[in-house]
């Protein structure tokens, strides 16, 4: 069985060069979507204060990204962008922990439960009040299969990732062992 595998670059652009650095990405996002296996792919800005873009490319397995990253296509569009971005930092992921995953571990089921669904309520709300009554008319298999046809890889490549990014303090916040204790030494002073 194959798992998507998604490939995340983080560019540092170059001084002075955010338009062109913007352009030479939109083209390699181009370029991406002629080879087999693409899903799809997504750019994050960086915060106010930083120049660190954050690229993500999703293919359906390993071999399909293998192949796209070791084009000459690929290759030659690299060269192109010499000058535009510092050393980028790589990491590849499959599945929806590898969203989650930092070097202090992956946060607990129930954070990347609440992380989801703050990046897809809002975006399946916009979605329904814009289309929801053009696809009233269709029954509810294609009218799901429509919805979320379009909205996966919205959320997959875009929304998600955003959310993790935009919470990553809260998600990979250390549990307080201390908070934790002072509730049960409560319970047993008033019971002593």
């Amino acid at each position: 069985m194959t798992h998507p595998v998604t490939l995340m670059v983080a560019r540092r652009v170059a001084e002075g060069r955010y338009d062109d650095f913007l352009t030479w990405l939109h083209e390699g996002e181009r370029l991406a979507t002629h080879y087999p296996g693409y899903l799809g792919s997504g750019v994050l800005s960086p915060p106010p204060g930083d120049n660190e873009v954050q690229i993500i490319f999703r293919f359906t397995d390993e071999h399909t990204l293998d192949e796209w990253e070791h084009s000459s296509t690929r290759q030659r569009w690299l060269e192109r962008g010499q000058g535009l971005f510092e050393q980028p930092h790589e990491h590849r992921a499959q599945g929806l922990d590898t969203w989650f995953a930092t070097s202090r571990g992956t946060p607990p089921r129930w954070k990347q439960s609440i992380a989801v669904w703050l990046a897809f309520f809002p975006i399946s709300l916009l979605f329904n009040a814009l289309f929801g009554a053009s696809l009233s008319s269709l029954t509810l298999l294609p009218r799901v299969l429509v919805s979320t046809l379009i909205l996966t890889p919205i959320m997959v490549c875009l929304f998600i990732p955003l959310v993790t990014r935009l919470l990553s303090g809260w998600l990979n916040q250390a549990p307080n062992p201390s908070a934790a204790r002072r509730p049960l030494r409560a319970v047993i002073s008033r019971q002593s």
